[in-house]
């Protein structure tokens, strides 16, 4: 049992509705990632007071965001972990707008190395998370590549994703073990990468 020293995983839960099937896929994807031996901690958008990003490009000069808001606690989350997963579910075929305007505040990331010429942070691993209803004839792709784009900005090897279609009612994705299945073995998968990292 690893007890020394302990990774960071860290989840954002996107949707705003607290518990819902988007994030009982994290949920599982945690657990499995506290099982190989990880720390855990979840983050919900929709429960922070954060402010649209402005456009003003100042981060472009300091590298830091000038809006004082509790996205800053966002950002010491993610300096701290060492691994992260998205979970969102699919609105319009796109991500909550809870969700995006926490992606939108990623900029001073994305400043730094870009702009500033900062040095690039270490790579991490990362992991992906959606639900959908199904219908709507734009599937993923929509919702996919917003948090791919900050995924790479932030460093980070996405290990793998689940996607789940056909849970919309609260509950609906107890439906679908084989995807809460897949989740956890994401959630350990992203741990072993982590410690795997460390030995190398």
């Amino acid at each position: 049992m690893r007890t020394m020293a302990q990774p960071l995983v860290l989840g954002f839960a996107g949707s705003p509705r607290r518990h819902g099937n988007s994030e009982q896929m994290l949920d599982a994807c945690l657990a499995g990632a506290e099982g190989a031996g990880a720390r855990v901690h979840t983050i919900a958008p929709a429960e922070l007071a954060l402010q649209s990003c402005r456009g003003c490009n100042g981060c472009s000069i300091t590298g830091e965001c000038v809006i004082r808001d509790q996205m800053h606690e966002v950002y010491e989350a993610i300096d701290a972990a060492s691994a992260i997963v998205f979970s969102s579910p699919v609105y319009f075929a796109s991500v909550p707008g809870v969700l995006k305007v926490m992606l939108d505040r990623m900029q001073p990331y994305w400043a730094r190395t870009h702009v500033l010429k900062e040095p690039r942070p270490p790579r991490r691993p990362g992991g992906l998370l959606l639900v959908r209803a199904g219908g709507d004839p734009y599937g993923f792709l929509a919702a996919e590549y917003p948090l791919k784009s900050v995924c790479a900005v932030l460093g980070l090897d996405i290990v793998g994703e689940v996607k789940t279609t056909d849970a919309d009612a609260a509950g609906d994705v107890s439906r679908h073990p084989l995807a809460l299945d897949n989740a956890r073995s994401l959630g350990s998968a992203i741990a072993s990468s982590v410690f795997r990292g460390r030995d190398e």
